[in-house]
């Protein structure tokens, strides 16, 4: 891989190489490629890096022992089986992105940086792996390679070498667990169904009863305005024809009175009242008050014609002399008097 990439990365008149290593031979003029370092030792021992471009080398005395490149490398981690938190196997690979920080120590501080990276990036998968259950592996990918980088960083810092990124490209998962775990989607699936059933039916019948709700109320106001109406209406019209009718009516008898032989005709009338209401006293109830005369008809008629007389008469004008002083009780008049006996007697 590093002779193709210096082949890659060689320039118009590149360096010559060694058959058996593929690093380029110290001829004193050297041309270094963008993007590459060369460490060079002198005498076995480290000398220095030479810049990208136009170098000069003492032959014989320098060496260029190591060439690094600098560009960002990618490595497959090859795939390989680890165990979760719940005890189920996985096979899972991934990508690795690297970059030389230190050709130094990328150069004497381990022997091969990418296949100790790669190993790093293997073990510490697998335990990064071994604190998640399952589920948690699907569903924390992008956390689980932040932690994976985050602990290879901390052991490559010695060895030069920067890992930027980690992605996780396949995650196998066995045949059983694969069938369970479609399973519990499609249990998850139907169960998602059924609550949006149940809460497509709840909310149709919150609907449906805050619809007949306003329903009813609506049909309560105008049941409401409509009698409303009819008592401003119809039953004001009634009240006031009745009144009116009562009011003639009373005019009328108040003329017939006044004419010759009224008085005669009305006590005629309020004796033959008298005389129906008495026989209607045992219909509406079982408790009676009678007076001691029952059986006497004319002196009922007798005293009906004396009440009617009574109430007729004009009240009589009191002298001054004759009224009672004002520390003493007034006496009550004969009309109310009579009024009263009437209503005991009845």
């Amino acid at each position: 891989q590093r002779s193709q990439q210096l082949k890659h990365s060689a320039w118009l008149a590149p360096a010559p190489r060694h058959l058996n290593s593929g690093l380029p031979v110290n001829i004193g003029v050297l041309f270094v490629p963008q993007q590459e370092a060369w460490v060079v030792e002198r005498m076995g021992k480290f000398h220095r890096i030479l810049e990208p471009g136009l170098n000069f080398l003492i032959p014989l005395l320098d060496r260029i022992r190591y060439v690094q490149s600098l560009k960002e490398i990618v490595i497959n981690v090859p795939e390989q089986s680890a165990v979760t938190l719940d005890n189920v196997t996985l096979q899972i690979d991934g990508v690795l992105y690297l970059r030389v920080m230190d050709p130094y120590k990328a150069s004497y501080g381990v022997e091969d940086p990418e296949y100790a990276v790669t190993q790093l990036a293997q073990t510490t998968m697998r335990s990064e792996l071994g604190k998640l259950s399952l589920d948690r592996v699907f569903r924390e990918r992008e956390s689980l390679n932040a932690n994976i980088v985050d602990a290879i960083n901390q052991a490559s810092d010695c060895w030069g070498i920067r890992c930027l990124r980690y992605e996780i490209k396949d995650i196998h998962v066995p045949p059983r667990v694969k069938e369970s775990m479609q399973m519990q989607v499609e249990a998850e699936r139907r169960k998602r169904a059924m609550v949006l059933e149940s809460e497509g039916t709840r909310e149709s019948a919150i609907n449906v009863a805050e619809g007949q709700k306003q329903a009813q109320i609506l049909a309560s106001e105008a049941e409401k305005a409509e009698q409303i109406n009819k008592a401003a209406g119809r039953e004001a019209n009634a009240v006031l024809v009745k009144a009116r009718a009562k009011a003639e009516a009373i005019q009328l008898l108040a003329a017939a009175l006044a004419q010759q032989h009224g008085n005669a005709a009305a006590s005629l009338s309020v004796a033959e009242q008298y005389v129906s209401a008495f026989s209607k006293l045992a219909k509406d109830s079982n408790t009676l008050l009678l007076p001691a005369n029952a059986g006497d008809v004319t002196n009922m008629v007798a005293q009906a014609l004396g009440i009617y007389t009574t109430l007729t008469k004009p009240p009589a004008v009191k002298t001054r002399d004759e009224m009672p002083p004002a520390h003493e009780d007034p006496q009550p008049p004969a009309t109310e008097v009579l009024r009263a006996e009437q209503a005991s007697s009845s």
